[in-house]
């Protein structure tokens, strides 16, 4: 059987991380597989196994997210990923955080749930180090939305919606009366945020070369 066979991909379910294309357009959108909402008081996580969406835990605290939250398909971050957060930061990280790379997607909208893909695009991003790893955030905002769409860099939105989104990621697995583990050791903008991503799926065709070797042959590219 021809695994690489196009049509074949048809009878199943794309695998979230390993089976979704980026598909970064003219301009300077993506995909974003989302994994969490606002809404969400139950944190959950992709089963990197079985590309299924699976309860990670109970929030135990108060704090939730403030946006739809997930990855970008066929990203990983590794070495390269922990060296440019190294560079940008002066701060000695030898690695990401081994995850797939994050992001948090704006959007007036309410997103009812997550399991879904979704069209944005990155204006900037956190540089989030926790645990001496390279842990960073995405900012981006969803394609076409009324109010977020019109944005093109980090620089521009409100300086309290970033504060909220900073605080968020700082304090969401920090028990009361205990130091956060991870700090934010910058806030970058569109241009950063592709230098991440772009590193992150250099990492991926790394880590994961037989996946990236078969979607080569399937796109002829």
């Amino acid at each position: 059987m021809d695994l690489a066979a196009p049509g074949l991909f048809r009878l199943f379910r794309a695998h979230p991380w390993h089976g979704v294309d980026p598909g970064q357009d003219a301009a300077g959108c993506l995909n974003a597989y989302i994994e969490l909402v606002p809404a969400d008081t139950i944190k959950y996580e992709l089963d990197k196994e079985t590309g299924l969406l699976r309860v990670d835990r109970p929030q135990k605290f108060s704090s939730l997210c403030p946006t739809p939250y997930g990855f970008v398909p066929r990203t990983w971050c590794g070495p390269r990923t922990g060296r440019l957060a190294a560079e940008r930061s002066g701060r000695t990280i030898e690695r990401g955080d081994g995850d797939p790379l994050d992001i948090c997607v704006l959007t007036e909208r309410r997103v009812p749930r997550g399991d879904l893909l979704l069209r944005a695009r990155p204006v900037g991003g956190l540089r989030m180090i926790d645990h001496g790893e390279a842990d960073d955030k995405i900012v981006a905002v969803l394609a076409d939305d009324a109010v977020f769409g019109g944005y093109a860099d980090l620089a521009e939105l409100p300086a309290a919606l970033v504060e909220r989104l900073r605080h968020y990621f700082l304090t969401y697995k920090q028990p009361p009366g205990e130091l956060p583990t991870g700090e934010i050791a910058g806030i970058y903008g569109r241009r950063e945020a592709w230098q991440v991503i772009d590193a992150s799926r250099l990492d991926y065709d790394e880590r994961f070369a037989e996946l990236a070797a078969l979607w080569r042959g399937i796109s002829g590219s």
